[in-house]
Order: structure tokens, then sequence, then C-alpha cells
């Protein structure tokens, strides 16, 4: 891997990129892709966080994911009244505009499977019992399907 002669810059390449092939295990070899995914979650994921969670979310982060996560981030307006998982897929599918087309619910799987390998469990946890019902039950669902995960599941309910 090149060297920025940084480390704290070559180490949010090197963990940004374990996260982006993550992501693309699950959408297809495309880095752009997972990239556009990535971000595309992670904003109404914030959004729909109160203040003090969204922010200790965003410290669990890598450097280079923080940015994205805070990308216009407007926090006089958290948290958004986002009540039902086809509300947060709508806001997802928003994000996803302008690349490929990617199924919105694998696109949000893939992240939070990603995001519960990365982040701490107790940060986890924190973050699923702060969401919907529905988009509760979704998240904690999708650790059924991925093996991986099982553990940050059980750690997380």
């Amino acid at each position: 891997m090149p060297s920025t002669g940084l480390d704290v810059f070559d180490k949010t390449l090197q963990t940004t990129n374990i996260w982006l092939d993550e992501i693309m295990a699950e959408l297809g070899p495309d880095r752009q892709v997972a990239w556009h995914a990535l971000g595309a979650v992670l904003r109404p994921l914030r959004d729909r966080l109160p203040l003090e969670l969204a922010a200790h979310l965003g410290a669990q982060l890598p450097l280079l994911v923080r940015g994205l996560y805070y990308d216009q981030w407007h926090p006089a307006g958290q948290p958004e009244r986002l009540r039902t998982l086809d509300e947060f897929l709508g806001r997802v599918g928003d994000g996803l505009q302008g690349i490929r087309p990617v199924n919105v619910r694998d696109a949000t799987l893939a992240v939070f499977r990603t995001l519960a390998r990365h982040a701490d469990p107790g940060q986890v946890r924190k973050v699923i019992n702060a969401l919907p019902e529905e988009v509760r039950a979704f998240w904690l669902g999708s650790f059924e399907a991925n093996d991986t995960a099982a553990t940050s599941a059980r750690q997380a309910s």
C-alpha cells in the first residue's frame, strides 16, 4: 500500500479500504458504488439519531469515513423523524442516485453489517436501540443472514 508519509492518513486509508472491501463483497466489485452506498446509509442513520449519539457514532468511524458521515450535516434539525423502514430506505435510495442501480435493502444491510463489525459493540447497541422498531428489526435481522456479525448481534440485543 502506498504511504502518504503520515501514519494517521495511512491508517484511515487502510481501514476505509477494509470497510469498502466488505461492502463490495455484498454489492459487487465497484469501489465507487461501495463508497456511495456507505455515505447513502450513514447520512440518514446519522440524521435519525439524537445529536449526542450521532456525534458518538461519528467518533467511532475511520477519519476518512467520518468526513463522509459529517458531509452535508445540519444538526439543528436532529433527530429527523424517519419513523418507518420505508422512510429510512427511501432516504438511502435518494442517496444512491447517480450510480449504477443498487438494491437499497442490500446496500443498507451491507453498511449496517460493516458498521457492526468495526464499531464498538456498546455503541452499536445504543445506535440500534435509538432507531424506530422497523429499522431496528431490519438491522438485527441482518445478523441472522451473516454469521460473521453474529457475535455483534448478540452484544447489540
